[in-house]
Formats: C-alpha cells, sequence, structure tokens
C-alpha cells in the first residue's frame, strides 16, 4: 500500500486535518481548494439528505425540470384513478332507473345456429319469445309484476303536424317494474291492453316536439293513420346509458303487436322480483321454465338470456375497474421513461461533480455515504415531483367532476388512498430504480484520480 493510500486509509478512520491533508497531496495548490474547505467542514457533519437537497436547491431548474415527467405521470394517474371512479358511479347510476330488484329477459341468437360470434348476429329477427313466457314469469313467486316489450320507430302526427319519435311497447305493468312518475293523467290498464285499446302514454320530450305548453291529455295523435288518445305524460326520465326515455311513445303491447307490427312476439320482458337477493335463484329457475316453453333441453342452445341488475352492475364495475388499470399501467410505462431521463441527469450531475466527490471521500466519507447522497437526490427529485403531481391530479379531478355535473351526469369526486399511494411508491420506486446505478458509479469513484478532475 502506497503512503497516499495509507494517509487516506488513516484519515478516514479518524477525522483528519483538511489543510494538511491536502497540502500532502498537492491538492492544497488548485484554485478551489481553498473555498471548499470550509464548506467540507459543515459537510461532513450533514446527513446524505441535507446534502442531496442543498445540491438540488443550488440546481433548482435543472431540479424542476426533471420532475416534471414525474409530476406529469403522476398526476395522471390520481385524475385517470379518480375519473375511474366516477365513470363507475354514472354507469351504475344509469341502472338507478331500474332498481337493485328488476331482471330482464332477452332474445338471442342460439349457439346451435350461430357459431360464429361477433357481428354474424345482426340482423336476425328472433321471434320465438311469446306471450305465454311473460304469463310463466308472472306466475313465478318472487316476481312482483312484469310486462312485456316491443320497439319500433314511426312518424306521429298532430293537427298537421309530423314527428319521428321512437314507439314502445310496454305492458300496464310498467309502473309497477320501473321507477317513474306521471306529471299529468295516467298511465294505461291491463284492460285496456287486453281489449286493444288504441291509447298512448307521452314521454316529456315527445309531449313538447308535438304539443308545445298545451296539455296533451285526452287528445288525439295519428300512427299510420291509426287515432291514438293520449291518455298520461311522465314527468321527466333523462337518459340511460344516452338513451333519452323522454323522447318516446309508450303504446300498450299487445296494441303495438297486433296493430301496428303484425307481430305475436316479444323483444324482452322485464320484471321486478319481491326479494332481490334470491336473484341468482330466481334467474336460474325462470331459465329453465322458459327452455321448457321453448323445448330446449341444452341451455347451450337457450334463444335467450336472463340477466340481473346486480349482474349487470359487477359486470360494468369490472370493465370499468379493467379499463382504469390500463390506463394507469400505461401512465406508468411513462413514468419509466421518465426514469430514464432521471438516470441521464444523474450521469450527468455525477460528472460534474467529480472533484466534490474526491474531496468528501479524501476527507473520510465513506463509498456507502457517497452512494447515499446520490441516490438521495434521485428519491427526493422523484418523491417531490410525485407529490406535486398528486396535488395536479386532484385539481384536474375535480374540474372533470365540476364538468361532469355541470353537463348533468351522476359524478363523484374521489380520490383515494390507493391512487395516492401508488403516485408515491411508484415516484419513490423510479428514484431508486433509476438512480442506484449511477449513484453506485459516483460511490466507485477513486479518490486521488477525482481529486485531480478539472
Amino acid at each position: 500500500m502506497c503512503h497516499c493510500e495509507e494517509e487516506l486509509a488513516r484519515r478516514r478512520s479518524n477525522p483528519p486535518d483538511f489543510r494538511i491533508f491536502l497540502e500532502s497531496t498537492g491538492i492544497a495548490t488548485s484554485p478551489r481548494c481553498e473555498s471548499v474547505l470550509l464548506a467540507m467542514t459543515k459537510i461532513m457533519n450533514l446527513t446524505p439528505l441535507h446534502l442531496a437537497y442543498d445540491s438540488l436547491r443550488r440546481q433548482k431548474r435543472r431540479t424542476l425540470l426533471t420532475m416534471l415527467a414525474i409530476t406529469i405521470g403522476s398526476a395522471a394517474v390520481i385524475t385517470i384513478m379518480a375519473a375511474g371512479k366516477g365513470v363507475e358511479r354514472f354507469v351504475l347510476g344509469q341502472l338507478d332507473a331500474f332498481g337493485p330488484d328488476t331482471l330482464s329477459i332477452e332474445t338471442q341468437v342460439s349457439s346451435a345456429k350461430h357459431n360464429g360470434g361477433g357481428f354474424g348476429s345482426v340482423g336476425i329477427t328472433i321471434t320465438t319469445m311469446k306471450d305465454i313466457d311473460l304469463e310463466t314469469v308472472r306466475r313465478h313467486p318472487n316476481i312482483l309484476a312484469a310486462y312485456g316489450m316491443v320497439s319500433g320507430q314511426e312518424a306521429v302526427s298532430y293537427q298537421g303536424q309530423l314527428k319521428k319519435v321512437l314507439l314502445m311497447g310496454h305492458g300496464y305493468a310498467t309502473p309497477d317494474v320501473e321507477k317513474f312518475d306521471m306529471s299529468s293523467g295516467r298511465f294505461y290498464t291491463r284492460e285496456e291492453e287486453d281489449g286493444l285499446a288504441q291509447v298512448a302514454v307521452l314521454g316529456a320530450t315527445a309531449k313538447e316536439k308535438l304539443f308545445g305548453d298545451e296539455d296533451a291529455v285526452n287528445k288525439i295523435i295519428y300512427i299510420r293513420g291509426k287515432p291514438f288518445r293520449v291518455v298520461g305524460v311522465e314527468a321527466k326520465r333523462g337518459a340511460v346509458f344516452f338513451f333519452d326515455l323522454d323522447n318516446m311513445i309508450s303504446l300498450p303491447t299487445k296494441t303495438m303487436q297486433k296493430k301496428l307490427l303484425g307481430i305475436d312476439y316479444i323483444q324482452q320482458i322485464i320484471a321486478r322480483m319481491r326479494d332481490g337477493s334470491k336473484s341468482k335463484e330466481t334467474s336460474a329457475e325462470l331459465a329453465d321454465l322458459i327452455r321448457a316453453n321453448h323445448y330446449i333441453t341444452d341451455s347451450n342452445h337457450d334463444d335467450f338470456v336472463v340477466n340481473t341488475t346486480v349482474d349487470a352492475q359487477t359486470t360494468l364495475t369490472k370493465i370499468t375497474g379493467g379499463i382504469t388499470l390500463l390506463l394507469v399501467a400505461l401512465v406508468g410505462i411513462s413514468l419509466l421513461v421518465g426514469g430514464v431521463g432521471i438516470m441521464n441527469i444523474m450521469y450527468v450531475s455525477v460528472a460534474e461533480r467529480t472533484f466534490e466527490i474526491g474531496l468528501r471521500k479524501a476527507v473520510g466519507a465513506t463509498a456507502r455515504d457517497i452512494q447515499r447522497q446520490f441516490l438521495s437526490e434521485a428519491v427526493l427529485t422523484t418523491v417531490g415531483g410525485g407529490v406535486a403531481g398528486i396535488i395536479l391530479g386532484m385539481v384536474l379531478a375535480l374540474i372533470i367532476y365540476f364538468a361532469a355535473t355541470s353537463l348533468g351526469f351522476k359524478w363523484v369526486y374521489s380520490i383515494s388512498l390507493i391512487s395516492i399511494m401508488l403516485a408515491i411508491g411508484f415516484s419513490a420506486g423510479v428514484g431508486v430504480l433509476f438512480g442506484w446505478y449511477p449513484a453506485k458509479k459516483a460511490a466507485r469513484l477513486n479518490p486521488m484520480d477525482a481529486l485531480g478532475h478539472e
């Protein structure tokens, strides 16, 4: 071991006299040495975290630019997860119109006839759902009320004005199944539906299109040249999955089947259960009963599907959660890209401060001290960017909330603890991951070579 190395080892184990040591190595003649000596005396008494903070403070512009990518990425994590909660609340809120204890039975193409999936069933009309299926559903002990539904679009006229409106064949039991009120008049009765009465109930928007401010009850409208008497007008209901419930006219299902469409089948059955907690059992039992009506022995050949509101909520929650997770993963990739930028900046910082590193090691700093200092700088930068990103993300999520509610959406402003922990944790992780190697490189510098670096 040479004299310099012995001296260096001794000085590291015993607090040195900086000036004597530097003069013995010939470094004291450097113009920078005099100004650095006093600073180094103070530096040796500081922790790596203090040193890291002081270094970042002296390079404010570089630090801010380095933090920018992490800030944007963390803000995106907070905003996306908050928006995901808002979308989930909006989607689930659309189902509130039906309630948690409703179920629907819809026709579908049997897998026995269609094995292609995708768009192969487009344009195919299923005619197997009959009134007997509706009566079967109504007789089930857990069904409170049920109605059959058909739909179509026709030109409706009143006093010579023609308006194209969606016609919905709704059974007389619709008010007992769905949640809505009447603004005027009433809903049609079972006797009127069984007697194929030509009566109609208007949605709020349909009423305004045809009658404006005029009272519509007991007025006559014409559909395909047939007169229909308006018996009621619904209160505003809004939209469900962007389907405007106010811009339609409800007719008795049987009247629409026989007098307008000329069909003997229904497209869908909507029912309300007495006990929503038994939805799985009720769905399975109704499926068995309808299979018997349709002479189906293999469930894989079903030409119908039974869905409950709970099933729809579960499916939609999984979909929105999956989309949110995918977007957060994409943001995570951008944070990793930001980490590469941090690594490059750390390499530049190590190169610029080679003399400082050598001087610190010469006066007793260990390789671990150097590594901790530079690693602390990387983590402070990323965590600082993460905190700034969380604040920015909260503001952006709040802006989205106000924008959504102003448009009439049922939105929620929710910043979850998980999203905050994810943003901070990912930011710190990026700092450790991409700051480790530059810090290790700085720690491995030979003090004699570093002190000779200009």
